[in-house]
C-alpha cells in the first residue's frame, strides 16, 4: 500500500491508499480528484497534470521525452510537474504527495 496525498487548489488535503501497480490517474479519478484524463492515459493531452512535491519527485522514474513534450503544453507546469497517467505506484513509493493545479488545458477541445 502507498499513501497518496492530493492537495487541492484550496489547500485541503485528501489522503487515500493505492495498491502496488495502480496508476495515479486512476487513483485520483476513483477518489473524486478533478483530473480529466481526456486521452484516457494515452499521453495525448495534459489534463492529468499534477505537481509532485519535490521530495517525492526525486523518487519517481524520470519522465520520458514524450511526457516532457506534453508537460510543455500544461497550464502552470513547474519543474516537478508530471502527468498522473505516467506515474505507477511501486514499492519505492511508501507515500506520494501531489498538488492539483488550478487550471488545466483540454487538448481535445471538449
Amino acid at each position: 500500500m502507498t499513501l497518496v496525498r492530493f492537495i487541492a487548489t484550496d489547500g485541503s488535503i485528501r489522503e487515500v491508499e493505492a495498491q502496488l501497480g495502480d496508476r495515479l490517474l486512476d487513483v485520483a479519478q476513483a477518489n473524486g480528484q478533478p483530473l480529466e484524463g481526456t486521452c484516457e492515459g494515452q499521453m495525448a493531452c495534459s489534463t492529468c497534470h499534477v505537481i509532485v512535491v519535490p521530495e517525492d519527485f526525486a523518487r519517481l522514474p524520470p519522465a520520458t521525452e514524450m511526457e516532457e513534450d506534453m508537460l510543455d503544453l500544461a497550464t502552470g507546469a513547474t519543474r516537478t510537474s508530471r502527468l498522473a497517467c505516467q506515474i505507477w505506484v511501486d514499492a519505492e513509493l511508501a507515500e506520494l504527495t501531489v498538488r492539483i493545479p488550478g487550471d488545466v488545458r483540454n487538448m481535445q477541445g471538449r
